[in-house]
């Protein structure tokens, strides 16, 4: 599987002649620029968040999905099966007062490409809930961490999260760039709570992976680049 890093939640997945777009942002409100590369399928974790759900810069005619409107066990969608795990941005955070509305519901969503089974982790914003872990125990390759806090998941909480889901891969996301307008914080802040042989800085957007490639010491970090 090819793995591009586009900015904030955003990735391109391409396998098995398909190409997926993860959680697109809104040029504009988040200061990033347009995705402007075609897609098969693009996958939302909400509908309502500028941040996450503005497709409209993914060229040609995707089907786009919204992870909450997905049913409990998933849905087939051109040969994936995305199974959604309902959550919200953090309850705790006081969104009346720096943002003028209420946390938003958004989901996690499970999927497998390329024989890797990916988790990206949407927008949430607490703990995850138990009977999620419990259902996302040891079947993760790949997860797509959020890493800036600030309304979105603490890293203890994630912590947890990843003791409980033990995934073979980590790619953190949803952290600092100095071309975004949120005040998030910066990718060291979750490395260093990671040992330093598990992390590689790949040094650009671009990660090839494979299930015969995965590290046998796990969970491995790779660091991308934020392209856009």
């Amino acid at each position: 599987m090819k793995i591009t890093f586009y900015a904030h939640a955003s990735f391109r997945l391409e396998a098995d002649g398909l190409a997926l777009v993860t959680d697109p942002y809104k040029p504009g409100r988040s200061g990033f620029d347009p995705i402007g590369e075609p897609a098969d399928l693009v996958i939302m974790s909400s509908a309502t968040d500028d941040f996450h759900s503005d497709p409209s810069h993914v060229i040609g005619t995707p089907v786009i999905i919204n992870a909450l409107d997905l049913p409990p066990g998933g849905k087939q969608v051109l040969g994936l099966t995305i199974r959604p795990f309902p959550a919200y941005e953090s309850l705790t955070f006081d969104f009346q007062t720096a943002a003028g509305r209420d946390p938003d519901a958004n989901a996690l969503y499970h999927f497998t490409l390329g024989g890797l089974r990916v988790l990206h982790m949407g927008d949430i914003g607490n703990p995850v809930a138990p009977e999620h872990l419990e259902a996302l125990h040891g079947e993760v390759d790949l997860l797509l961490a959020l890493v800036g806090e600030h309304a979105t998941i603490a890293l203890d909480d994630l912590d947890e999260a990843i003791r409980a889901i033990r995934p073979r891969v980590i790619i953190p996301m949803h952290y600092f760039s100095p071309r975004g307008v949120l005040k998030i914080e910066p990718v060291e802040r979750f490395l260093e709570r990671i040992p330093v042989e598990r992390v590689t800085r790949i040094g650009g957007p671009v990660l090839e992976l494979a299930p015969e490639t995965l590290p046998d010491e796990a969970p491995h970090v790779y660091v991308l680049e934020q392209s856009r």
